[in-house]
């Protein structure tokens, strides 16, 4: 299921405007990566390349390479759709659809892409997804409810069931706490060191105890100024960039000094 992801000097653009620029890493399966930098630098907008939901924006596009285990996701023929299944993404703010119950929620991607399965089949993924969200306790006497009637927390914890849903490769997350209170957020973070045994899981984070606390591996982005493109800085392994980060900006924004 997990696979490993190579970028290769990814640019980033809305039109005309380069957003990030020269993006070059290796995201390792199995593991938790980091993106952490202060705001507006392309943390956000690089993770969303990863699964081509960037261009999903009018007038937006990449420079450069990203493969999924070998797999161009850029070359050409590929579908943007089927690369979002490997990839699934989990957003900022907790959005099961509304009008849907739990487990119709859970199965959204699943009916969405026509997929033929029976009805013990559904039950079947709806239960280990649930689970492997760790949410099945709290919810299976309550399938029929619709999905906006939970807490903040849990309704985070039923996009990720959704998204694991699809079966995919890897996992994106883009600041999947922010919205939470701190006892949903501790849920959240157990739940992203257990997703790792199966999946590559990719976060973006404001929070930097939080990047120490989930994180394998912790890429830091930066900003010259409003109006440039955003850069890596450095990637390492986490303990390495919290402790001697070989470059002074990136200990600076870790020690609280600017961002």
């Amino acid at each position: 299921m997990s696979k490993r992801i190579d970028v290769t000097d990814l640019n980033v653009y809305y039109s005309k405007f380069r957003a990030v620029e020269g993006v070059t890493m290796t995201i390792e399966p199995r593991s938790v990566t980091a993106f952490i930098g202060p705001s507006g630098c392309g943390k956000s907008t690089f993770l969303r390349t990863l699964n081509r939901m960037h261009e999903v924006i009018n007038g937006a596009y990449v420079e450069g390479e990203v493969l999924l285990d070998g797999e161009n996701l850029y070359g050409p023929g590929v579908d943007p759709v089927r690369v979002r299944r490997h990839i699934g993404m989990v957003f900022q703010r907790p959005n099961p659809f509304p009008t849907m119950s739990i487990r119709e929620n859970v199965l959204a991607g699943i009916t969405l892409n026509n997929s033929r399965l029976s009805q013990r089949e559904r039950d079947d993924l709806v239960e280990s997804s649930l689970r492997g969200a760790n949410l099945w306790e709290e919810v299976k006497n309550r399938l029929t409810l619709p999905g906006s009637g939970l807490s903040g927390g849990q309704q985070q914890r039923l996009c990720i069931a959704r998204a694991i849903a699809m079966q995919p490769d890897v996992l994106l997350m883009d600041e999947p706490c922010s919205a939470l209170d701190p006892i949903s957020t501790l849920a959240i973070e157990d739940l992203i060191h257990e997703l790792k045994e199966t999946y590559t899981v990719v976060i973006v984070t404001h929070n930097m105890q939080q990047a120490a606390r989930v994180s394998d591996t912790t890429a830091f982005f930066n900003i010259a100024g409003t109006g440039s493109p955003g850069k890596l800085i450095e990637m390492g392994p986490t303990d390495k960039i919290f402790s001697t980060p070989d470059v002074k900006a990136t200990e600076d924004y870790i020690s609280g000094r600017f961002g």
